[in-house]
């Protein structure tokens, strides 16, 4: 499987279920959720700048392009998840939600992406990676004595 459908899923999955859970939350307490909204925004970022700078210390190839394209992935597909997530959960959404979870909602969560993993990327691409132990050198075998 391609390395960006998975991150691009696995964010997407990730913000779908954040967003559900905002709105559920949202319908017991309509007006106090301002310290919940910071820490779901502050979850998603960490996420997504701790997953790339993973990427980026472990050297992996094309790790920018991978991350481009799984935010480009995460945004439409976190906005279908949302609707459904929020019909099926919250308050029976109708199709009318779609339109706007796809566009305005896909545009914002691919920023949510691309940038903190952006910054991850330039973070991890400067961190050392540990030194790998030295291999001993295998002994060289002795030469057997000739039998009489």
């Amino acid at each position: 499987m391609r390395s960006w459908l998975v991150r691009g899923l696995g964010m997407a999955v990730l913000h779908a279920i954040a967003e559900v859970a905002l709105a559920k939350a949202t319908i017991y307490d309509p007006t106090g959720l301002t310290t919940a909204r910071i820490a779901v925004i502050a979850l998603l970022v960490g996420a997504a700048a701790l997953w790339s700078a993973l990427d980026a210390w472990l050297r992996r190839a094309d790790a920018g392009r991978t991350w481009f394209i799984a935010s480009l992935v995460a945004g439409p597909v976190s906005g279908v998840l949302y609707v459904i997530g929020r019909a099926v959960f919250v308050d029976r959404t109708g199709a009318e939600e779609l339109w706007p979870a796809i566009s305005g909602g896909a545009a914002f969560t691919a920023l949510l992406v691309l940038v903190p993993a952006g910054l991850g990327l330039f973070v991890g691409g400067r961190l050392k990676r540990p030194a790998e132990p030295a291999k001993r050198p295998r002994p060289t075998p002795r030469p057997r004595a000739a039998e009489d």
